[in-house]
């Protein structure tokens, strides 16, 4: 009988592939993409979004007031999680260029393998465990583990798009897909946990007679928020592992779509005899490689100073304009270039900053959020689809390189953490010699100062400093063309 119920399951399992292969079909036999197609792709890494928006929101708070560890502690375990999710990166980066061919593709594996495992460390990350003493260790090891989890997913899932379609435009457009729908996820995250959480906890706010100056921490003084428990500690736990269920879930059902929508193709530029460049040597070649240096430098600064930016700012309603943007810019990125679209999208946002600074008033507050949301699109969408681009100018400077795609994405994903992490640290030091009071409604005039800075001038003069480094990034639409041909007759 088991014999007989496992072939039925193959056979519906073959069906189901079948089927969803063929409305994704490709509309050319070669290269095109449909909109299934993107469409499972994109989905495929909205639940990344969702749960690191879940637990950017809300892992503090569970870590204080759920499972009551001291406050030192819960930092350790947000630091040193972040921290080592960041040197996972090139570290998962290394095992994925050693993968082999299978049946199923090269990096399909790594993600469909490693997503149950993602989903049990992040349901225990929010689990509150019997003991007490060891609750420290039990939180920083979940933590770290489901950053290592998380990463043998990304990584692969990132690397992925060169493996879509060797036609550029398909690439750009299935980029185009994902950035919209990890943005919504980004909101999707924070609003699930949000509402089942929510009874869980009660706001208390310090009011004052100018809320809208506590944005920029006038000496008017800065609004605080704090959570206070209105339900038995047994019944936040429980919602708290419901959310961490229902997160979990989503996780599985958006890569068993991926998985069945998304056809992975090996390399098709890659030589098929000789012996590839080993790990160490692609690795050296990638660091040398001009384009790639000054595509990363560039939008380096440019995320610093949108982190700067909007740290503080309305950020439901800049990721809503920010999800709606990026069809436009896929748009003008494909009409005009895409390092004119980088200069053009990240030139917008300077004035609007400026705006905030010097007229602190929370209308002006939600335009610059909407308006700045053109900004941020743009700073999500080009590096991504700049990089395959990148990544096509190595493989006609490396002719012999095969697998080392994932090296390209790892190492752009971990300077970026670490990049994110200097700001974080740089703005936090700069408030506390500000005297910034975190207990106190009130704050002092210097903070005030300090925020205008890190909100106004530091972005404006990273964003100056990225655009000038853009201006090195030697391939331009032409040279695009060009490699695009040149590959074609590799083929």
């Amino acid at each position: 009988m088991s014999h007989y119920m496992h072939a039925i399951f193959v056979n519906e399992y073959m069906f189901l592939r079948s089927l969803l292969f063929y409305l994704c079909s490709q509309t050319h036999p070669e290269q095109k993409l449909s909109v299934c197609s993107k469409l499972c792709f994109a989905i495929g890494g909205a639940p990344n979004q969702v749960a690191g928006s879940a637990t950017a929101f809300f892992l503090q708070i569970y870590l204080l007031d759920v499972a009551q560890i001291n406050p030192f502690q819960a930092s350790m375990v947000l630091f040193t999680g972040k921290a080592w999710g960041a040197v996972s990166d090139p570290i998962v980066g290394f095992f994925v260029t050693k993968s082999r061919w299978t049946k199923i593709g090269r990096l399909m594996p790594w993600m469909v393998g490693c997503t149950p495992f993602v989903v049990v460390s992040y349901f225990y990350l929010w689990f509150v465990p019997p003991f007490t003493n060891g609750r420290f260790i039990w939180y920083l090891g979940f933590y770290c583990l489901y950053q290592t989890l998380i990463t043998c997913f990304h990584v692969p899932y990132s690397a992925l798009t060169m493996f879509l379609s060797t036609d550029q435009r398909e690439r750009d457009s299935a980029t185009a897909y994902r950035m919209t729908m990890e943005v919504l996820g980004t909101l999707v995250g924070a609003a699930i946990q949000g509402q089942i959480v929510a009874s869980a906890h009660t706001l208390k706010h310090c009011r004052h007679h100018n809320v809208s100056a506590g944005h920029l921490g006038n000496s008017s003084g800065t609004e605080i928020i704090t959570t206070v428990s209105n339900f038995p500690l047994s019944s936040q736990k429980e919602v708290y592992m419901i959310a961490a269920g229902v997160i979990g879930g989503l996780f599985l059902i958006c890569t068993v779509v991926m998985f069945l929508g998304v056809k992975e193709r090996d390399d098709p530029y890659a030589p098929k005899t000789e012996k590839p460049i080993p790990f160490h040597k692609g690795f050296v070649l990638v660091m040398k490689h001009g384009p790639y240096l000054t595509l990363t430098a560039a939008f380096l600064f440019i995320s610093v100073a949108l982190m700067y930016c909007f740290k503080h700012a309305l950020s439901p309603t800049l990721q809503m304009s920010a999800a709606v943007s990026i069809p436009f810019w896929q748009w003008f990125l494909q009409k005009f270039g895409k390092k004119t679209a980088a200069f053009c999208g990240i030139t917008w946002i300077m004035p609007f900053t400026v705006m905030l600074v010097f007229i602190p008033n929370l209308v002006v507050a939600y335009v610059v959020a909407v308006s700045s949301g053109l900004s941020v699109a743009a700073s999500l969408l080009l590096p991504w689809s700049m990089l395959p681009d990148v990544v096509d100018d190595f493989r006609l400077a490396n002719r012999n390189s095969k697998g080392h795609e994932a090296i390209f994405y790892s190492f752009y994903v971990f300077f970026t953490k670490f990049a994110a992490g200097i700001s974080l640290g740089v703005s936090t030091l700069c408030l506390e010699f500000a005297g910034y009071d975190t207990g106190a409604c009130r704050q002092p005039q210097a903070v005030a100062y300090t925020l205008k800075l890190l909100i106004g001038a530091a972005p404006v003069a990273f964003i100056i400093t990225g655009l000038m480094i853009l201006l090195l990034y030697p391939i331009s639409e032409d040279v695009r063309l060009q490699n695009k041909l040149a590959l074609e007759e590799l083929r």
